[in-house]
């Protein structure tokens, strides 16, 4: 296990059970390769603030989701090599090290071991009402609902359930803040509803409720 693996693990093991959450903000980004000017003033820029304002009273958690980038065909050479160009473009843009953990999300395993836990206790229906796979679905012949979709359509169970895990990718580490854009406000709402669920479900505070900065 990397460093970095250690590190987060023994942070995320530190909150366990913790009824008092420290503050936490973490947020992710898909390794397109290098940003366009959009990425920047839209989140890295936000980004380079976070890490400034909260240094010393706030964890601060920046992951490159190539797990997520997995929803549509990817060439493995290509995506390692985007990885590796949206890491240098973040440290270019002012992420730094020493104040902000940057790490690849799928060298942390418990990323997609969490995502499957809570895909065990979140409703299909949840799901089916996300805005954004009922555009892309709707794309493919009008689809309408789950029980439409037939192995002609082209869609995949990873573009219906990486809601869950996104919110995996953020109650793991028992984060307090997210800053995500509008169009991700739905899916923050749904990993807020999941970390209800899994606290109810156990009877105690396991999870807190992640607030949006917008």
């Amino acid at each position: 296990m990397s460093v970095i693996s250690r590190q987060l693990m023994r942070s995320a093991t530190s909150l366990v059970g913790s009824s008092k959450f420290p503050e936490v903000t973490f947020s992710g980004i898909q390794p397109t390769g290098i940003p366009h000017i959009g990425n920047f003033f839209g989140a890295l820029e936000k980004w380079v603030s976070l890490q400034q304002s909260d240094f010393g009273t706030n964890t601060v958690l920046y992951t490159i989701v190539d797990l997520h980038a997995l929803t549509v065909p990817q060439d493995p050479k290509q995506l390692r090599k985007n990885k590796i160009d949206m890491t240098i473009s973040l440290l270019a843009c002012g992420l730094d090290p020493t104040r902000s953990i940057i790490f690849e999300q799928s060298k942390i395993p418990a990323h997609s071991e969490c995502a499957w836990i809570l895909n065990c206790i979140t409703p299909v229906g949840w799901l089916s009402r996300m805005t954004q796979w009922k555009t892309k679905s709707q794309q493919k012949k009008n689809i309408q609902s789950i029980e439409e979709v037939d192995t002609s359509s082209g869609l995949c169970l990873g573009l219906f359930a990486y809601p869950v895990l996104q919110a995996a990718d953020i109650l793991l580490y028992k984060s307090t803040h997210v800053p995500i854009g509008e169009d991700n406000v739905q899916h923050l709402e749904l990993a807020r509803d999941i970390a209800q669920r899994v606290n109810k479900l156990c009877s105690q505070e396991i999870f807190p409720l992640p607030q949006p900065i917008l």
